[in-house]
């Protein structure tokens, strides 16, 4: 076998989903990551799995981290893990019985992962510390794009707001620079110096290979299925081409690093191979002005579970809405979208909103989590299993979570608010990925700062009960969900009372004032003004007016067979109810 034809690539999500994007404290160097794996080798109950007590043992009596700083990493991890959605349900309701701290301690402590995996997490976690050469000019090198001196504020929007997750070639990047390190946590304690430093024939087990799995996959040939990288190593020719050894039933440390640092190439499947051939989504469009289409596609047909993705781009003063099976399991990146309003009613694997501006997003259940990174008066619906929020400003958030939402660096003017919505197949959805209606941590956030420090400032809100509105989705589909899964908090369900009966007690005002028909019809008319006023106002007109099919939208729908018509579910989906 050619050399060649074995490649390995970074897998998308433990980077799209596990790096926290801010810097980690500096006990998380790999001069302490050393001692935890020589510390977890050497220990009872720490190795293969590691389990929460243990693991607060070490991060905070051994790296000085805070036990919420402890439990998020533990946390965060747990969520990248192949959970089926009874499991994820069953521990949701285990939570959710937790009425003491001493309950819920005794719940957690049920929680063990791959020691070895958690380790790279954790090593992983240095893929968003700035250098200071990032932090001066916003780019690692200097080029024809950083000509121009940035200003103060500028710069320090880039340096407190990385934004590398999806960025496959960083990917690529740390693992060829930080490859050595990654290897080096995974050796036996018995192969190092007594300094602590790797001998030169060094060996790797099999099981070593394993954690290496939770950030390495690949193929054998072009087009070849994607294996984990150690039943890629498991294949014959690969294992001699990586120095295994039949009588010691291990890999050469320097011959493995040598093979992998050869073989390794972009994921085939990141947002780059996507920008170039992803396919193509149909979705209607309306829009106000000047025509400018959105840039959608996805690599959903040929990707593994774990690698679709979903790349929406640039939508501007439109209404995309979307209920479909190509959408399901998806990783979905929506990015510099202004005045717009979109709706993903599907289950989604986890969504990115970067840069995005004066939108309304509402999601079907994230199973994963959202991300959300330099918005600006954003409004989002969804029920998640995380939400993390940074470098934004003036954002609403509408969420129901079992997680507590993530704050990072760079935030200002947040309001949190209970979820407020429903669609007919909401529920169905929410089992389909696991997510349960309790416990909803959706008004106790984490503040996380620099180096894991608290910020000197709140930056968010709850919302007060009497401005609660709650949202209708415009669109009929097939289910059974008629309300709010779980209800409203119950201020808020009073105050939506109370609302109500004002409304009840004006219409019997109205109706007690015993109008004759000409001062009915002069009344009518200016309500009908008024609201038509607010409509304009408040923004909500264009939403209203970009719900009606346009005819060349409706030309979509009844035209004959075309490879671009968008199905069938999507378009019924799109026909707005009787108001």
């Amino acid at each position: 076998m050619d050399e060649c034809s074995a490649r390995v690539w970074p897998r998308l999500e433990p980077f799209l989903l596990g790096a926290l994007q801010v810097a980690p404290p500096s006990k998380l160097s790999l001069h302490y990551l050393r001692k935890m794996a020589t510390y977890v080798r050497t220990r009872d109950g720490c190795f293969p799995h590691l389990g929460w007590p243990m693991w607060r043992h070490i991060a905070c009596g051994k790296l000085q981290l805070s036990e919420e700083l402890a439990w998020l990493y533990l946390e965060t991890f747990d969520l990248l893990r192949p959970h089926t959605p009874g499991q994820r349900l069953e521990w949701a309701e285990g939570l959710s019985q937790c009425a003491t701290p001493r309950e819920l301690d005794r719940m957690r402590s049920r929680l063990s992962v791959n020691t070895l995996q958690f380790l790279l997490f954790l090593h992983m976690q240095q893929f968003n510390r700035m250098s200071l050469r990032t932090s001066l000019i916003g780019e690692e090198w200097p080029s024809s794009r950083s000509t121009s001196p940035s200003s103060s504020s500028e710069r320090e929007t880039k340096a407190s707001s990385p934004s590398k997750n999806w960025d496959d070639q960083a990917h690529m990047t740390f693992i060829q620079s930080h490859l050595a390190e990654l290897l080096e946590l995974l050796v036996e304690p018995g192969q190092l110096s007594a300094s602590g430093q790797v001998v030169q024939d060094s060996h790797l087990s099999q099981d070593a290979l394993q954690g290496l799995g939770f950030l390495l996959e690949g193929s054998l040939g072009q087009g070849g299925a994607v294996r984990p990288l150690h039943r890629l190593l498991a294949h014959d020719a690969v294992r001699v081409q990586a120095g295994y050894s039949k009588l010691s039933r291990s890999f050469s440390l320097r011959r493995l690093q040598a093979w992998l640092h050869r073989a390794l190439s972009l994921n085939p499947f990141g947002v780059s191979a996507c920008l170039r051939s992803g396919k193509k989504l149909a979705w209607v469009q309306q829009v106000e002005g000047a025509m400018r289409r959105a840039r959608i596609a996805r690599n959903t047909p040929a990707a593994p579970p774990g690698s679709k993705v979903v790349v929406m781009a640039q939508v501007f003063r439109q209404t995309l809405a979307k209920d479909s099976e190509k959408l399901k399991g998806a990783n979905v990146k929506v990015h510099r979208c202004s005045e717009a309003f979109i709706y993903l009613l599907s289950p989604l694997r986890s969504v990115s909103l970067d840069k995005c501006r004066n939108s309304t997003v509402v999601l079907g259940p994230v199973e994963i989590g959202v991300h959300v990174q330099n918005c600006e008066n954003v409004r989002l619906v969804c029920v998640t299993g995380r939400l993390t929020v940074g470098s934004s400003s003036s954002c609403t958030f509408h969420i129901l979570t079992p997680t507590r939402p993530l704050l990072l660096p760079g935030n200002v003017a947040l309001v949190l608010a209970p979820f407020h919505t429903h669609y007919p197949s909401l529920e169905d959805h929410m089992a389909s990925v696991g997510l349960a209606v309790v416990p909803n941590a959706w008004d106790r956030p984490l503040l996380l700062g620099a180096e894991g420090a608290a910020p000197d400032r709140t930056p968010y809100r709850l919302l007060p009960p009497a401005e609660l509105c709650p949202l209708v989705v415009p669109f009929k589909m097939e289910g059974d969900t008629c309300e709010v899964p779980g209800g409203l908090p119950p201020l808020y369900q009073q105050a939506l009372e109370c609302r109500e009966q004002r409304l009840q007690d004006w219409l019997k005002m109205v109706k007690d004032a015993d109008l004759n028909k000409e001062q009915r019809r002069t009344f009518q008319t200016l309500v009908e003004h008024k609201f038509h006023e607010w409509l304009l106002e408040s923004g909500n007109r264009q939403q209203l007016d970009s719900l009606v099919p346009s005819s060349e939208d409706a030309s979509t729908y009844t035209g004959g067979p075309d490879a671009s018509r968008p199905d069938r579910r999507e378009a019924v989906m799109r026909m707005p109810t009787a108001c």
